[in-house]
């Protein structure tokens, strides 16, 4: 559920503002508003060094510099000096690196004239001596000024490298070639030595990876420090007095209010109005806060004033996943790779992770062994295996399966809404979606699948409009409450329809699914009969491109309909911002 916030003000002396944000930050409970936007030299500075300490872990973490051999560094050390020193390198790094690329490609355009001195060419163009470089076709070169002495170089394809040299600088018809800073022996010595300080370079950015921990929690004490500045710069004054404002959870104004006793500050604590952008805290029972790693994995959040989906997100999205995958050997495999993955990295991650991912992949698990699918469905099928519930193989039923499991969503969403919204009558319009959503479920299964549209379904048309029409903006003038519902009903009533049929994408995606294992394993029997390698790699091949294409599905379809279809019915727009109180790093 989404925790019910209350705004607080906070009313102190000039003197005790600083004091006042410290034991506020000791509280950990306040979700700090700037009166007026943050600024200062403090700030400056303070973000200044959090860019450079960034700069230098992202170096540092990066895969060509990142050493898994490295130990903490132990000694203390100036961390801006380190960092300046990783950062400087990182640009040496790439300077070298770019000229290196420079530098083949000058080497690669002068290979074919040889070696030479261009100081000695320029030195010669002071003498009156002019050696200068073109590239001549063959058939030209006999139509060249005779006071000019043509030494043909090198010949490739018709075209001849040339030096015209003169004692005046005459002008021929052809472009003249600018001459390199070095000689073609000096360019190539220099990229040599230019790999080797590259090389160098990197060797000593990978010994300064021993000072990552240490930036890691030098970092965060910027942050905390940072945090604390904003905090003070951005309270409002009012004379000699100084005023913070924000939002907490209603369960514990009683130990700000105690605070302020023993602190002697002023406070004021009442209800946020409409206009106020109060920050989301959400509070679960376990079973539900199981979602909330994906939550955080799409960074989305509900706002304050709407509605708290985690349960139906949960329940759907583990059915969606489950359908889509639709496969108990992929499922299986999946639920493998999380054991190992908890195993490895079980102390360090959320454990509410793996716990979504073991009920994520026994759902595919329990859907592959309803519809008789283990790495396939053809030689399952074949080999006289029985799936749980062979029905849902017949396509017919499936597809109204899915258009029923769209309505019934979706319906949920709306139902939820007239729940929020009683006892207003605008309740009432979200009876008259609900009604349409079941007209589309039926005008469905007519269009798509022939089946009769029953007799009732004109009757949920006629009702959710008339619904929909009445009361999506209820008010006492007739005529704008008519208007303004049949506006909202033409924008919306296609929008039910497609959305209901939309559901079809988790038959049409978890087939797809279905239909790639099945070829995998019919390939691998007719290329690998005579040659059981053959068979194995094209098993292995097929089967794990299969299993990584399959989660992305339902990234991409799973979490669609939950977020996109469901919420648009629901009233969500995701528009929320993440309580995050004022409090001391752990």
């Amino acid at each position: 559920m989404i925790v019910p916030m209350k705004k607080v003000t906070v009313v102190v002396q000039e003197k005790d503002a600083s004091s006042a944000v410290n034991a506020m930050r000791s509280l950990g409970v306040l979700h700090v508003e700037h009166e007026v936007a943050p600024a200062g030299k403090d700030i400056n500075e303070l973000q200044d060094d959090l860019a450079l300490i960034n700069r230098a872990i992202a170096i540092l973490s990066e895969t060509e510099f990142f050493s898994k051999k490295a130990t903490v560094a132990k000694e203390p050390s100036d961390w801006k000096s380190n960092a300046l020193h990783i950062v400087d390198l990182r640009k040496r790094y790439d300077q070298l690196r770019q000229y290196s690329l420079t530098l083949k490609k000058a080497i690669s355009d002068w290979q074919p004239w040889g070696d030479f001195d261009p100081q000695a060419i320029k030195q010669l163009n002071g003498k009156n001596i002019y050696v200068r470089f073109f590239q001549i076709p063959l058939k030209d070169i006999k139509n060249l000024p005779a006071e000019v002495v043509v030494k043909k170089i090198s010949v490739k394809t018709g075209v001849a490298n040339c030096a015209l040299i003169s004692r005046e600088k005459i002008e021929v018809p052809f472009k003249e070639l600018n001459l390199p800073q070095m000689g073609l022996a000096r360019m190539q010595a220099r990229l040599v030595e230019d790999a080797r300080v590259v090389q160098v370079i990197k060797e000593e950015v990978k010994q300064q990876t021993v000072r990552l921990e240490s930036f890691f929690a030098t970092r965060k004490l910027l942050e905390d420090e940072l945090e604390l500045h904003q905090v003070r710069r951005g309270m409002g004054q009012i004379g000699n007095f100084m005023y913070l404002t924000g939002y907490a959870p209603f369960d514990v104004t009683d130990t700000l209010l105690a605070a302020a006793k023993k602190q002697k500050w002023g406070i004021l604590v009442g209800d946020p109005s409409e206009e106020d952008n109060v920050p989301t805290l959400i509070r679960s029972p376990r079973w539900v806060a199981l979602i909330s790693p994906l939550f955080k994995l799409l960074e989305i959040i509900p706002g304050y004033r709407e509605l708290d989906i985690s349960p139906l997100f949960l329940i759907f999205f583990s059915l969606f996943f489950g359908m889509i995958i639709g496969d108990a050997g992929y499922g299986i495999i999946y639920m493998l790779l999380t054991f190992l993955l908890q195993k490895k990295f079980g102390r360090k991650i959320d454990q509410k992770i793996f716990l979504l991912l073991y009920l994520l992949t026994s759902c595919a698990v329990f859907w592959g062994l309803l519809t008789g699918t283990v790495f396939g469905q053809e030689w399952y099928l074949k080999s006289g295996l029985k799936p749980l519930a062979p029905i849902l193989n017949d396509t017919k039923f499936l597809q109204a399966f899915c258009f029923l499991l769209g309505a019934f969503h979706l319906s949920l969403g709306h139902l939820w809404q007239a729940i929020h919204k009683a006892p207003s009558l605008s309740a009432l319009a979200d009876l008259g979606w609900t009604s349409l959503l079941w007209a589309g479920f039926f005008l469905a299964k007519t269009l798509i699948l022939n089946d009769p549209f029953p007799f009732f379904g004109q009757w949920l048309i006629i009702g959710g409009i008339t619904l929909a029409i009445l009361f999506s903006s209820p008010q006492k003038n007739i005529l704008k409450m008519v208007g303004g519902g049949l506006a909202n009903v033409l924008l919306s009533l296609v929008n039910s329809f497609t959305d209901v049929v939309s559901y079809i994408r988790l038959f049409a995606v978890g087939l797809a699914g279905v239909a790639i294992a099945d070829t995998v394993n019919i390939l691998a029997a007719d290329f690998g009969a005579s040659n059981p390698l053959v068979k194995v790699m094209i098993v292995f091949l097929g089967h794990t491109m299969n299993l990584v294409l399959a989660p992305l599905s339902v990234l991409i379809h799973g979490v669609r309909l939950n977020i996109l279809e469901f919420s648009g019915h629901a009233g969500l727009s995701w528009s929320g911002i993440e309580y995050k109180p004022l409090k001391e790093s752990p």
